[in-house]
């Protein structure tokens, strides 16, 4: 019926009639135990961290930075702490009120957790037939049989896409907070959960543990009462590990902890039930301006009822608390085709000292909020129809980690724009689908320049139109672009770029000159550096003899 568990037999465990062996909440640790925090203090300690080439950018630039005065998203809670378990084992073999089966719409038995309808047997694949399905996000309760708890909670995943990245992360917060209520509903008051995703449906296995984590502590804090365990149930080292890591940012244990995971946590944690932040579908609702509305010139007694609908209200003074895009469709196509005709004549008749400095074709009117929307809306469109693989491939462009204050990081190699082989129209496509999912909130881009120069790059005109068709939300959201070994030219670039095309988005460039700067802003482990860059960084900054290990990175005389 069960499997032998190794962790059980060492513990002590409660052997069943066929000799395997149930496991008791007794016997698991809890999160705030003094052996948990003695085992994840060394398995975190690296012995050879001492000689590696560059210095640690979290305990440096942590210390430096302090928290900064900011309040603790996730205070610490003892009562809370006292009621999570971490685990490495199948949750079936606990002996708790409950525990958790991931399965697909059908709760079919293949689909299940491996291994749990065996433990269970043939009653519970009976019992899933009757229900109907589930839904995603959704859960649903059966008994146990077989197993040492008293029921099984059936809870369906979400399928993960980069482009629905915030509903998967939805979908799968109301998943474990459905398992916690349905808990709660039936009288239960400890529960098993293993990890609720597959790898089916591709779901990353690190911001699925963000979201189990931060959903269930959101949870406790308003059912502490009603809930006495949970425990956090992990099959493979990579998932143990992971938990580990992460549960001190939202479960700190003493006040170190809660300190560190202010700075470490990501920008968006959620809300109050631990479920993504999404800004631009929140209803908004502004007061209507106190302002005295003038009144006609002319008495209404002096009209005649003939003209009435005639008289035009003066409503400018609600203009500015509509939206433009809004706004701009309103206005007469006629009109709106005579002012685009204007602005492109303005344009080509003023003198556009940009291309005569050599920088590219960067004038033109500027696009209303409307057509950039439109004009983003197509290429991103065109760019999901298409396999962009090749370009992928080349490594131009490529999702870093999070920086050091937990915003998303995208990453630009300027050495592996190769304009040569490379179509400039399927890049932009590709760049407008791989920002599309980072622009939907606060985000970082950093630019490696090291050897770039040797390069064709594109004129500042490309750059422009590539800037217009990301549009104002990637304007908005973005914090600041960090460039690592600038050129002369490149600084001159820029400055263009500040002069004729947009001085809020290139204002936040900043100039790194050395790799330990850059690892103040984004901590080294968040990067994946091209071997070339480390070599380039020792060369431009007085190390000509030397040569980097591209395995170790270590730092050699060059023979």
């Amino acid at each position: 019926m069960y499997r032998p568990v190794a962790t059980a037999a060492a513990t002590g465990g409660v052997p069943t009639d066929n000799g395997d062996y149930v496991v008791t909440l007794d016997q698991v640790p809890r999160w705030n135990d003094a052996e948990i925090r003695s085992s994840l203090e060394y398995e975190n300690e690296d012995p050879s961290f001492s000689k590696s080439f560059l210095s640690d950018p979290l305990t440096s630039h942590g210390e430096e930075s302090g928290t900064n005065g900011l309040a603790s998203r996730f205070p610490v809670d003892h009562e809370i702490n006292s009621k999570i378990y971490l685990w490495r084992g199948q949750p079936w073999n606990l002996e708790v009120d409950a525990v958790v089966n991931s399965t697909n719409e059908n709760m079919d038995e293949v689909h299940s957790s491996q291994g749990l309808h065996a433990a269970a047997g043939p009653g519970l694949a009976e019992e899933c037939a009757t229900l109907g399905g589930c839904r995603t996000g959704m859960a649903k309760v059966t008994n146990a049989y077989d197993l040492p708890a008293r029921r099984v909670i059936h809870t369906v995943g979400p399928k993960y896409a980069v482009k629905y990245h915030s509903a998967a992360e939805n979908a799968l917060s109301h998943c474990y907070r459905s398992c916690l209520e349905l808990l709660i509903e039936n009288g239960l008051r400890s529960i098993a959960m293993g990890c609720i995703y597959t790898e089916a449906k591709n779901y990353p296995r690190e911001p699925a543990a963000h979201v189990a984590i931060r959903t269930v502590r959101r949870l406790l804090e308003k059912q502490k009462d009603k809930i006495t365990a949970v425990v956090f149930c992990t099959s493979t080292s990579s998932d143990t590990e992971i938990y580990k890591r992460l549960l001190p940012l939202y479960l700190p244990r003493d006040k170190h902890e809660e300190a560190v995971a202010i700075s470490k946590l990501p920008a968006d944690v959620g809300d109050e039930n631990g479920e993504t932040i999404i800004h631009e579908r929140k209803i908004r609702i502004k007061p209507l301006p106190k302002k005295v509305i003038p009144k006609p010139s002319q008495s209404p007694a002096e009209v005649p009822a003939s003209d009435v609908g005639l008289v035009q209200r003066n409503s400018s003074y609600l203009d500015t608390y509509l939206d433009p895009a809004f706004m701009s469709l309103m206005k007469d196509p006629d009109q709106r085709r005579q002012e685009q005709w204007e602005k492109t004549a303005q344009a080509q008749g003023g003198w556009n000292c940009a291309k005569m400095l050599g920088f590219g074709d960067i004038g033109g009117p500027p696009l209303s909020a409307a057509e950039e929307y439109s004009l983003h809306s197509r290429y991103l469109a065109k760019a999901n129809s298409l396999n962009l693989s090749e370009i992928a491939e080349m490594k131009i462009l490529y999702r870093g980690g999070v920086d050091s204050e937990g915003r998303p990081v995208m990453v630009v190699v300027g050495a592996h724009f190769l304009l040569r082989c490379l179509e400039l129209e399927r890049f932009i496509l590709y760049v407008v689908k791989e920002f599309e999912p980072l622009i939907q909130k606060p985000y970082t881009i950093v630019y490696f320049h090291s050897a770039a120069s040797l390069q064709v790059q594109p004129d500042l005109g490309w750059m422009r139109r590539l800037q217009q068709i990301l549009g104002r939300k990637h304007q908005r959201n973005l914090h600041a672009i960090y460039v690592l070994h600038p050129t002369f030219h490149l600084k001159t670039a820029i400055f263009a770029l500040q002069m004729f095309v947009d001085k809020v988005v290139w204002k936040k460039v900043v100039y790194v000159d050395r790799l330990l700067q850059l690892f103040k802003y984004v901590p080294r482990e968040q990067l994946t550096i091209p071997d070339f860059v480390f070599q380039h960084d020792i060369e431009v900054n007085g190390g000509k003899g030397l040569i980097v290990d591209p395995r170790t990175k270590y730092i050699y005389h060059r023979p």
